[in-house]
This record gives structure tokens, sequence and C-alpha cells, in this order.
């Protein structure tokens, strides 16, 4: 029997829902993140003593940095998850980007934007 080199539609739609399903919290998420780091309306400590209000913004700097690293990570998971979209689309979807073999089921619906296998990845970080 020949080796498998691409999944069924049926499979590539079974991808797509997860896919969908993962963009649309991913998304929200994102939209969450956003909306607290432009918030105007927070609790301010305009009238509270000066020693405070400089202790607070320093922690607020720190808080407002860590967010806005976690908001640009989730944004790329939104890339990547459109790109798995396309790939789908394509019907490239789950083909190892190295290997050109099939990424297991498995990895997939634990990472569905995932274009290398687990075996590929870790020779892809032994490389660097």
């Amino acid at each position: 029997m020949a080796e498998k080199t691409r999944y069924s539609d049926e499979e590539l739609e079974e991808f797509r829902q997860i896919i969908n399903e993962k963009l649309a919290l991913a998304k929200r998420d994102y939209e969450i993140m956003m909306a607290t780091l432009t918030n105007q309306d927070s609790n301010d400590v305009d009238d509270t003593s000066p020693t405070y209000k400089a202790l607070e913004e320093g922690s607020e700097a720190q808080s407002r940095e860590d967010l806005m690293k976690f908001a640009a990570r989730q944004q790329k998971f939104i890339q990547g998850l459109q790109a798995a979209l396309v790939r789908i689309d394509n019907k490239t979807y789950g083909i190892d980007r190295i290997t050109g073999q099939l990424i297991p089921k498995e990895r997939l619906r634990a990472v569905p934007h995932a274009t290398l296998s687990v075996e590929s990845k870790q020779l892809e970080k032994q490389r660097r």
C-alpha cells in the first residue's frame, strides 16, 4: 500500500474546525489584552500620595510590558492559525516542511499550526 501523502478532505475539515475554535478563543483573548492595554478608565492613583504613585507606576509599567509581550505572542499564534487555514485550503496542511511526510494527527490536534513533526523540530533546534 502506498504511503499517504496528504490528509483527506474529511480529515482537513476536522482540523479546520479545531483551528477555527482555537482562532476564535485566541482572537477573544487578544482583544481583551489590547483593551486592557488601551484602557483609560482604570483606577488611577492621582489623588494618592506621591510615594505610592511612584511605586504603582513602576509596577504598572512592568505589568503593561508583560501584557504587551503576551499580546505579541498571541498575535503570532493567531497568524500561525490563519496560515494553517490557508494550508488546509491548499490541501498542504499537515505536511512536514522538512521531510514532506505527514505530521501525526495527535501533534496537529495539540499544535494545529505546526509545520514540523516533533522529530523535525528537534533536528531544527540541534542545528541552531
